[in-house]
């Protein structure tokens, strides 16, 4: 629905057409919103948003995940959208200097809210999950990848035990930032293969909100 192309040097396009996908879908989804873009980017106007939303409240069996990196225009819109169960609504969280932003989500309206820790490229100290409902944890792929340390992963880990908050460990980007060299998950034949593997402690960890 609605997309803008990810890098801020590239032409910002809001497509009206693709909205009523949706409507299209038989069964339900899980549907990434905007996955290579930001709907609560800067020139994406209140009115197209909240024909997203307008199209989210009306197909109710799918479940729409929203992720920004602008809390804080999600809390300038916040009453003038309808947070109905089915939107989550997440930021990105991927270092310890954009931590504030978990503070602006937690004082929006959606019924579900995640942090996307993804790429995890630095430690995050003493985070506070108050108010959230799901973390997603992943490394960095790809040319130039960021190492992923262990200890980042399981501080953030013990602090979703501690708080009672679904843990999802995506990934460790690549297979040398694994600590753990017998994970199968480094596969593409294995069942939950993921870049780098995804296991910790030898466990997977695919906990949802819901």
């Amino acid at each position: 629905m609605g997309v803008e192309k990810y890098k801020d040097e590239f032409e910002f396009r809001m497509h009206e057409e693709t909205l009523y996908e949706p409507f299209k879908w038989s069964g339900s989804r899980l549907v990434f919103v905007n996955s290579m873009s930001d709907l609560f980017h800067e020139k994406a106007t209140l009115e197209f948003i909240k024909k997203v939303f307008k199209v989210m409240r009306e197909t109710p069996q799918h479940t729409y995940q929203l992720l920004t990196k602008r809390p804080e225009r999600v809390l300038e819109f916040n009453n003038e959208l309808d947070w109905q169960n089915n939107i989550w609504m997440g930021t990105s969280v991927e270092r310890d200097d954009v931590k504030h932003r978990i503070d602006l989500l937690r004082k929006c309206d959606a019924k579900v809210k995640f942090l996307s820790i993804e790429p995890l490229i630095g430690r995050i100290k003493n985070i506070d999950l108050t108010g959230i409902d799901w973390v997603i944890v992943g490394g960095e792929s790809g040319p130039g990848a960021r190492p992923l340390k262990k200890e980042w992963v399981t501080e953030i880990k013990s602090a979703c035990d501690q708080s009672g908050v679904p843990f999802f460990f995506k990934q460790w980007g690549k297979p040398e930032f694994n600590v753990d060299d017998a994970d199968p998950t480094k596969s593409k034949d294995h069942p939950h293969y993921a870049k780098g593997g995804c296991m910790l402690d030898g466990e997977i960890y695919r906990e949802m909100p819901v």
